[in-house]
């Protein structure tokens, strides 16, 4: 106690040095923690982009995450239903799970016939309900990550598709999308061009051959979508565009397509066993992950056997998450290195001027008996103790900053998506973090403190008393 009382007193003796080295402390300290939050919030922000896209889980072929995407109809899950009810049903996990629900990928032609234009894309089919309750989980509290879900009401033959391709198919007037450009082509086909002919009409409708096909959706959207089924055959769908919605990264906006499930079975499959490509599982809690995964894959194995299943979590699905959080803890990491090595030099400079200052009073306590030890520990214990308060007031500093920045309402524009964020800072939630960096900065200003002290404490008594 006397220690830490004599190493307060000797800190305020000169003030203005004191201050300048704890300011140093406390920016360090502060830009730290806001950048930390800042990658806190870049890493729930991602990761609930994609467990309300894909859910934490994933059960498909073993095979279909490396070679999906050139045949995904190939890898389909034939009495997908079994497995789902042993899942919702299986009392080791069941009060974990939120969301169990099938999807059927597929490559296909999506064209706008009256606008003489198509291309290639993705069909994604999903079970409405289901979809809703997976664009609902925020076990982080993000803000405002998906609005409503388009095809939540409309009718079973209703699409969404990407902005990217409601531009490419022309679309966007009749869906009402802003800022959407047209082609400057002096021979395209008006929009309201001739109708769609009589027999891809009634391949589109399951019709015969010069019966009319289905109304368009509101606005007169409506697009063919071209598949194909397993054996080699096309197949058409006539679909209801009712709504464009930016998919957060171009390269799925330009080629996205969703409908419900049982239109894209029928479209894939046509009277075949419909099938899915993957089975989602939605967690309550992301934590759980490590406990429900061997679980799933235990009961993949039992429910069907022989159906070369994997069981993937969403890291897996998406390395992009992966890659962006290891590139922003490398930065944070060369951060914390960069300010710890100002921090290093800063206290190490101030207790060297205290050492130099204080050489006649180090002579004379040592004079009168104090040990070499006594003189380290009170040179270390300023430096603990200027640690401490500049740690202090760094937290309290990039707390009111934190909450400044958030009150303001900003957004950003990550690289490779195309819908802003909001620009969030995380740092009040992120207590490892916070506790982290107070104790790695204490501990390189005390460690800073400890060659000064080692030099006091073996300075000669002789020599510190004549340099009065």
């Amino acid at each position: 106690m006397m220690t830490l009382s004599l190493a307060t007193r000797n800190l305020l003796r000169n003030r203005r040095r004191s201050l300048a080295t704890l300011l140093a402390l406390a920016i360090g300290a502060t830009a730290v923690l806001l950048f930390g939050g800042y990658s806190a919030d870049i890493r729930y922000t991602l990761l609930t982009d994609y467990v309300s896209r894909g859910g934490h889980l994933q059960i498909q072929h073993k095979d279909f995450h490396l070679f999906g995407n050139g045949n995904p109809t190939a890898y389909g899950i034939a009495d997908y239903q079994k497995l789902i009810d042993a899942i919702k049903n299986d009392p080791a996990i069941k009060d974990e799970i939120r969301v169990v629900t099938p999807k059927l990928q597929f490559g296909g032609l999506a064209g706008n016939y009256q606008a003489g234009v198509s291309r290639t894309v993705i069909g994604l089919g999903y079970v409405t309900d289901d979809v809703v309750m997976l664009r609902n989980w925020n076990e982080f509290g993000i803000l405002a990550v998906w609005g409503p879900y388009p095809l939540a009401k409309p009718p079973d033959d209703a699409a969404l598709v990407g902005i990217g391709v409601a531009r490419v198919l022309l679309l966007c007037e009749q869906l009402g999308v802003p800022n959407c450009p047209r082609p400057q082509v002096l021979d395209q086909p008006a929009a309201s061009g001739p109708a769609l002919p009589a027999d891809i009409a009634a391949l589109a409708t399951g019709t015969q051959s010069g019966q009319a096909a289905a109304p368009a959706g509101p606005g007169g959207a409506q697009i063919e979508l071209l598949a194909t089924q397993p054996r080699g055959s096309p197949n058409v769908a006539s679909l209801k565009v009712v709504a464009a919605e930016d998919q957060g990264f171009k390269e799925l906006d330009e080629i996205t397509v969703k409908l419900h499930l049982a239109q894209a079975q029928r479209l894939v499959y046509g009277r075949g066993e419909p099938r899915a490509t993957s089975i989602i599982v939605q967690l309550h809690h992301t934590s759980a992950i490590p406990d429900v995964a061997p679980r799933l894959r235990k009961l993949t194995d039992e429910v069907m056997p022989g159906h070369s299943l994997a069981v993937l979590d969403f890291e897996e699905i998406n390395p992009y998450y992966g890659e962006t959080i290891a590139l922003f803890n490398t930065i944070f990491g060369f951060i914390f290195v960069l300010i710890g090595g100002i921090v290093l030099f800063t206290v190490s400079n101030t207790m060297m001027a205290a050492v130099m200052e204080r050489t006649t009073e180090i002579g004379t306590v040592r004079a009168v008996g104090l040990r070499q030890r006594g003189i380290r520990q009170l040179f270390v214990t300023e430096g603990f103790l200027l640690g401490c308060v500049g740690a202090m007031v760094g937290v309290v500093s990039a707390l009111l900053l934190a909450a400044l920045v958030n009150s303001l309402g900003l957004t950003w524009l990550p690289p490779g998506t195309s819908t802003p964020l909001p620009l969030t800072i995380r740092v009040f939630s992120e207590g490892g973090m916070i506790i982290g960096t107070a104790i790695g900065l204490v501990a390189i200003a005390t460690l800073s403190a400890w060659l000064p002290a080692w030099r006091a404490a073996n300075l000669s008594i002789v020599d510190a008393l004549r340099h009065a």
